[in-house]
C-alpha cells in the first residue's frame, strides 16, 4: 500500500513528476554514479589511472546516461550492507570497470567530494525546470495580460482607500517586471563544486602524485568535465553559499508571487474579475453558486513552504563546525520540499490566472463611484499655478466627504488657475486619470 508521508509523492505527484528523477534518493544516487564514473575516467585520461579503452568508456558513459532503476536497486543492495550511500556507489562503479582500476574509483576523495558535486549536478537540473516553467508559464502569462489589459482603467488602493487610478495592465506589468529581475537572477546562478580532500587542502592526493597540479586539475574537472563552477578554497565541505543564493532567489520569488496571489484574490473579491467556470467542479460543499479562486489560495499556501523551507536551509547550510559536520547532509535532502512545492505552486498560479476572465463595467463603475480621487490632480495643478496652501483647500473639500462627480468639477470651477489648466481639469474623469500607465507598460515589457 502506497502511504506517502508528504503530499509532493502522493495527492500532487503528477503536479510535480518531472523533479522526481531530480530531488528523490534515486536522482541522488543517478548524479552520484555520475561523478564517480566522471572522475575515474578524467584521472585515466590524464594518466594518473590506467587507461580505460573505447569500449568501456563508451560503456561507463551509457551508465551515467541511461541511468535507471536497475542501477539504482543495486547501489541500494550494496548500502544495505555497507550502511554507507556512497561507499555503495563506489562499489557498484567497481562491478563495471576490470580490477586494474578499482583502487582509482573515489580516488583522494572523501564523501564530500561527490555529495557536493551531486548536489550541484542535482540544483542545476532544478533551477532549470523551475525557470522554464517559471518563465514559459508564469512571465508569459503576465506579459500578455499586462499588454492586453493595459488601457482598461481600474481604481487603485492604497491602505485599503480609494487612491489615483492606474490600469489593470500596469499592475500586472509591476508583477512581470519584479519577477523577471528575480528570474534573471536565478538563471545566472553559479553551480559551486569542489573535489580537494577530506579537509579541503589535496593532502592525499599531492603524497601520492606529488608532480601534479592538484588545484588546475580540480577546476578543470569541476569546470570542464561537470559544467558547473569551481570553489577552490574550502573546508571538507563546499561552503554552501551558491545553495544559499539559490534558495534566496526562491524564497524572493516565493514572496513576490504570494503578493500577486493575495492582489488578485482581492480583484476577484471586488468583481473585477470573474473566473471561468470548469464542467464538473464545485467551489463549495454546500453553497452550489460559488467559484471560489482556490487556485490562487493553493499557490499561496505552496509558495509559504517552499519560502518557509528554503530561508530555514539558507540559514543552516553554511553552516559547519570545524572543517565538517553532518547537519548539512539532512538538511540537503530536502532541498526537493523546496522546489516541489515551488512548482506546484506556479502550476496552481497558471492555473488561476488561465481563468480569469476582466469585468471592465465593474471596473468602470468603481472608478465613476469615486470622484475624490480627481482630488490629487486638483491639488497638483494648484500648486503649478502658485497656491502654496493648496493641500489644505482639497483637504478641507474632500476629507472624510462622500463627494460626487458635480461637487468635484463646481470646485475647479471656482479655482483662480490658468484658463487651460482649469479645462484639462474640468475634462478630467477618473477612468481616465490614470497618468502614464499605458507608456509604462510599452516601456518595461518586453
Amino acid at each position: 500500500m502506497n502511504q506517502p508521508l508528504s503530499p509532493l509523492d502522493g495527492r500532487y505527484l503528477s503536479k510535480v513528476s518531472e523533479l522526481s528523477a531530480i530531488f528523490s534518493e534515486f536522482g541522488l544516487m543517478k548524479y552520484r554514479t555520475r561523478v564517480e564514473i566522471e572522475w575515474l575516467l578524467f584521472l585515466s585520461e590524464k594518466g594518473i589511472a590506467p587507461e580505460i579503452d573505447e569500449g568501456l568508456r563508451i560503456g561507463l558513459e551509457m551508465v551515467i546516461n541511461e541511468f535507471s532503476e536497475t542501477e539504482f536497486q543495486k547501489i541500494k543492495n550494496f548500502e544495505a550492507t555497507t550502511n554507507h550511500d556512497v561507499k555503495a556507489v563506489e562499489y557498484f562503479v567497481q562491478e563495471l570497470v576490470p580490477e586494474n582500476l578499482w583502487s582509482y574509483i573515489h580516488f583522494a576523495c572523501t564523501s564530500e567530494d561527490i555529495n557536493n558535486t551531486a548536489y550541484s549536478l542535482m540544483l542545476k537540473d532544478g533551477v532549470a525546470e523551475i525557470s522554464n516553467c517559471l518563465e514559459k508559464k508564469i512571465l508569459t502569462d503576465l506579459r500578455t495580460k499586462s499588454i492586453d489589459w493595459k488601457n482598461i482603467p481600474m481604481l487603485c488602493r492604497t491602505h485599503g482607500q480609494n487612491a489615483t487610478p492606474s490600469t489593470m495592465g500596469r499592475e500586472f506589468a509591476v508583477f512581470s517586471h519584479r519577477l523577471s529581475q528575480i528570474s534573471n537572477e536565478l538563471s545566472n546562478v553559479s553551480f559551486l563544486a569542489k573535489i580537494n580532500g577530506a579537509t579541503g587542502n589535496y593532502a592525499a592526493h599531492a603524497i601520492a602524485f606529488p608532480e601534479q597540479n592538484w588545484i588546475g586539475l580540480s577546476q578543470e574537472f569541476i569546470e570542464q568535465r561537470l559544467e558547473l563552477d569551481w570553489n577552490g578554497l574550502t573546508t571538507q565541505i563546499e561552503s554552501h553559499d551558491g545553495q544559499v543564493i539559490i534558495l534566496n532567489n526562491i524564497s524572493h520569488l516565493s514572496g513576490i508571487m504570494i503578493d500577486l496571489c493575495r492582489d488578485v484574490w482581492g480583484y476577484v473579491s471586488l468583481g473585477y474579475f470573474g473566473q471561468k467556470v470548469i464542467a464538473g467542479e464545485v467551489g463549495s460543499s454546500t453553497m452550489p453558486h460559488k467559484v471560489n479562486p482556490i487556485d490562487f489560495e493553493n499557490a499561496e499556501g505552496n509558495l509559504k513552504l517552499a519560502r518557509g523551507i528554503a530561508r530555514t536551509l539558507s540559514d543552516e547550510l553554511p553552516i559547519s563546525r570545524w572543517q565538517r559536520d553532518l547537519t548539512d547532509s539532512t538538511l540537503q535532502r530536502n532541498l526537493g520540499l523546496v522546489f516541489g512545492h515551488f512548482l506546484l505552486a506556479l502550476k496552481s498560479l497558471q492555473k488561476g490566472l488561465g481563468k480569469l476572465e476582466i469585468k471592465t463595467e465593474v471596473l468602470l463603475k468603481d472608478l465613476q463611484n469615486a470622484p475624490e480621487v480627481l482630488t490629487e490632480a486638483v491639488q497638483t495643478v494648484l500648486r503649478k499655478n502658485g497656491h502654496h496652501d493648496a493641500y489644505e483647500q482639497l483637504k478641507n473639500f474632500s476629507r472624510g466627504q462622500a463627494l460626487d462627480f458635480k461637487q468635484v468639477q463646481e470646485f475647479i470651477e471656482g479655482l483662480d488657475i490658468d484658463p487651460d489648466d482649469k479645462k484639462r481639469l474640468k475634462d478630467l474623469t477618473p477612468e481616465t486619470y490614470i497618468g502614464l500607465s499605458e507608456e509604462l507598460v510599452d516601456v518595461f515589457v518586453k
